[in-house]
Formats: structure tokens, sequence, C-alpha cells
């Protein structure tokens, strides 16, 4: 099956905001765009005053084949098709995802203390799924004109905390997004000084070859990043080291990204996302790429 780029509609602001993002992604990509709705007749029948099934059935249609001409008319160069998939929503968007190129969701602003809401279905759906998954906030300009977080501007933020070829899958991510874009790449690393649990003699070692922990640090950076500005010259590429927490470091240097892209844990049937990763989702203010290591 061709890739395609797929998106979890609900009728939502936020998923609104999700599918003009996805559309001017499988744009870059050169992809169609799958509009997926999943309709749960379980879990609905336990609402009060639920509608009659084929009275749902046929709202879910409606939703889908609306969006699909909203979509069409907004973005004419994606080939956009829609479907409605019967069952819970994460296993319906989970089982889609399966061979797509990419998944988008969306995610509803909560404010600028409490942060953002993915969601149950948001992180079941992250959790059991293997391709990248975006999730684009939805939220309200002055005005009353809804925003998706689909600024043309600011860098690629990234997190480096793998080294080497384990770093692969995030910065070919990464680095392959701020190329379609014409962005600037800003890959952060977060240092600490070794725990009594994390002290290593071969770590004290590297660090005294290179002037200290920091400057070590440095350097881990500098050679992670040295294959990925030699494959993609045209990409700017601005390292960041800074002592401190990851999650803080990382959302401190994410300010005015267009996308922030971090890394998970596969495992069988999915994947592991970190607390790094979980912090980032809630309150990173760009659209958050979560992306599988091999």
């Amino acid at each position: 099956m061709a890739p395609t780029v797929v998106v979890g509609i609900d009728g939502t602001a936020e998923s609104t905001a999700a599918a003009d993002w996805a559309a001017e992604e499988a744009l870059r990509r050169g992809l169609p765009l799958t509009l997926v709705h999943a309709w749960d007749p379980q879990r609905l029948a336990n609402v009060a005053l639920a509608m009659a099934p084929d009275a749902q059935q046929a709202v879910a249609a409606r939703l889908v084949r609306d969006t699909e001409e909203r979509v069409s008319a907004r973005h004419p160069g994606v080939r956009v098709t829609g479907e409605v998939v019967t069952g819970p929503e994460a296993a319906g968007l989970a089982e889609r995802s399966e061979d797509a190129a990419l998944l988008v969701l969306g995610s509803r602003a909560l404010g600028p203390v409490l942060g953002f809401l993915v969601g149950s279905i948001g992180l079941k759906v992250l959790k059991r799924t293997r391709c990248p998954v975006v999730m684009v906030r939805g939220r309200e300009r002055e005005g009353g004109a809804e925003s998706g977080g689909n600024s043309s501007s600011g860098d690629i933020v990234v997190g480096v905390q793998d080294a080497g070829e384990a770093a692969t899958a995030v910065l070919s991510f990464a680095f392959e997004a701020a190329a379609s874009r014409g962005a600037a790449v800003r890959a952060v690393r977060a240092w600490s000084l070794p725990t009594v649990f994390s002290f290593r003699p071969s770590t004290m070692r590297r660090a005294d070859e290179h002037g200290g922990l920091e400057e070590s640090e440095r350097q881990t950076l500098e050679d992670t990043l040295a294959p990925w500005r030699e494959r993609y010259p045209q990409v700017s590429v601005a390292p960041v080291l800074e002592f401190g927490g990851a999650s803080e470091v990382l959302l401190s240097s994410s300010a005015d990204s267009q996308l922030v892209v971090v890394g998970a844990r596969g495992r069988p049937g999915g994947r592991h996302i970190g607390a790094v990763g979980h912090a980032v989702l809630h309150f990173a203010d760009a659209p958050v790429a979560v992306v599988t290591d091999a």
C-alpha cells in the first residue's frame, strides 16, 4: 500500500487544526491525505439520550464528508479521502496508521499554566503506533480565529539525548522537516553532573580528555550532528547545550519554534514515551512530533 498522511478527525476545533496541518505536510511530501473518523457505537450507547445507531452513523459520515470538502477547498493541491472506522477510537486510528508515513492528531489548549490536554485517546494511539505521530495544538487567536500551530517561521527543534546511531530516527525526521520547509534545526542536549548511580569511570576519562564534562557533552553533540550536517548542507544547524533537566532545557529552547521533535523507545506492539516526551507533549506550544527509534 502506498504511504499516506493520516489524520484523526472528530469535529472539534482541535481536529480541524490537525487536518489543516496534515494537509500542508502531505503537500510538502507529495503524499495523499486520509481523514479518519472513529465511530464507537459501544461507547456512544452508554451516553444518555444517545441517537439511534443509524442516525449516529449518518452523522459520522457527514462529518467526514464535510471535512473532506473543507480540506480539499483549502488545500487544492492535496488528494484527500475520508473514511469512517467502527470501533474504539484508539484501535481504529492505530490500525489505519500501520502503513502510514505520518499520523496527525489534535490536542486541546488548557491555558499557559496547565499546558495542553493530549487526552487518553491521544496517549493510547501514541503508545500503540510505530509511525511518527504529530500532535497539533488547537487554540484560539484574538478575534476567535482558530490556530493550529501552522507557523511557517521558526526553527525545527529536536531533542538529542541519545548519541550516535541511537539518534538516527529523530534526527532524520527533524532534518527532513527542516529541509522541506527551508528552516533551521535547533539541536538541543541537556547535561548534568553524574550521580552516584550514573557515575562511570569511562565517562570521567572522556571528560578529562575533552577538558571537562561540559566540553565532553558538547563534543558528543557535535559528533552526533556531524553526519547530518554533511547529508543536509542546505540546513542551518544551531547546537544548544545547557545544564539542567532534559525536559526543562528542551521546553525552554523550543520557544517560537514551528515543530518540536522528540524520540520514543520502540516496544513490541508500540512505543514507550519517557518523561521528557510527556512533558513536551503537554507543555510545548508548537506541534510535537514523536518519532520511534529503530
